[in-house]
């Protein structure tokens, strides 16, 4: 059973990685390790099985299985949003179902993508999961699925339980509008890890994204800025997370997450192929461009990480 409103559900979440081990099969200490980690750091939810998650190298029984993991773990002291994205609307029903079932707090998807679908297919597609549960729909706009324009998010959002927008593009004022014509009970995160300060000043009532497995208490800096109106933190954490994200952004995403975590002294699993698994010697560039980044901004934030 669901422990929070989706009103409840704010500030820094997570968009979780799946931790595999070196067999690529899922690894569940690794797993409860890292949300340790995370919720020690501030994380204030987590965003599972969605596109860092690489949901779709997974199996639905393996999907479920995160959900069932992370949940038990979490044991109500985080609120927990399942993505449960699928190009089959069948498909992702299935897995909502057990999302709530398993005591989720909301649910999230992508549009149905590859094909070329229409706007009533797409607004069709979230109907009929979100009538499937009676937990809370987060929609998913991000380009790597393709970009749904404002009528048609708007027209999504008028279905009862449709009661939030994760929001992955760069144009803020758009999003800035979206959550005004909404309403402040209507849900939106952003979705830009690099903007995540713009997304907060524009009224995102969250933020949602990957590199807040690594640095989490870095964004929750940003968040306490933004609250207290200090301009000047605020930009000068947001362009230290910048730098930090276009370095690794270098090298293959999201699987160049798990060695950084390694920096920071965690065990952080592997990714699942066709994402590559770096040996750490690959990476001394990186460390080096990193760790210099810390030298320049005097960064007591990352004081902890080994490069």
């Amino acid at each position: 059973m669901a422990k929070y409103d989706i009103t409840q559900i704010k500030g820094v979440i997570p968009a979780l990685l799946t931790f595999f081990d070196g067999q690529e099969n899922l690894d569940d200490a690794c797993t409860r390790d890292m949300l340790d980690f995370m919720m020690e750091k501030g994380a204030d939810g987590f965003y599972l099985t969605g596109s860092t998650g690489a949901c779709f190298t997974m199996t639905m029984e393996e999907r479920m299985h995160v959900v069932e993991t992370v949940i038990n773990h979490v044991n109500g002291r985080k609120p927990i949003i399942v993505h449960v994205g699928d190009i089959g609307t069948k498909k992702s029903i299935e897995l909502a179902k057990q999302a709530e079932k398993a005591g989720a707090d909301a649910i999230s998807s992508v549009p149905p993508f590859y094909w070329r679908f229409s706007k009533d297919d797409i607004f069709h597609y979230y109907k009929d999961i979100s009538e499937s549960v009676s937990i809370p729909m987060v929609v998913y706009n991000i380009v790597l699925a393709g970009i749904m324009d404002r009528d048609l998010i708007c027209r999504i959002a008028s279905l009862e339980n449709v009661r939030g927008l994760k929001y992955t593009a760069r144009d803020h004022d758009e999003m800035g509008y979206l959550k005004e014509i909404l309403g402040k009970d209507f849900m939106i995160y952003s979705g830009c890890d690099e903007m995540g300060f713009s997304g907060l000043c524009s009224g995102a009532d969250g933020l949602i994204g990957s590199f807040y497995n690594v640095i989490p208490d870095v964004y929750k800096g940003i968040e306490a800025a933004v609250k207290a109106s200090d301009i000047k933190k605020g930009m000068r954490l947001q362009k230290m997370a910048d730098e930090f994200i276009f370095a690794c952004l270098k090298y293959d995403f999201p699987s160049v997450l798990h060695n950084v975590m390694c920096w920071r002294g965690l065990s952080a699993g592997h990714t699942r192929r066709p994402f590559r698994n770096y040996a750490d010697s690959e990476l001394d560039g990186l460390k080096k461009e990193l760790a210099a980044i810390r030298e320049k901004y005097g960064a007591e934030e990352l004081a902890d990480f080994h490069f």
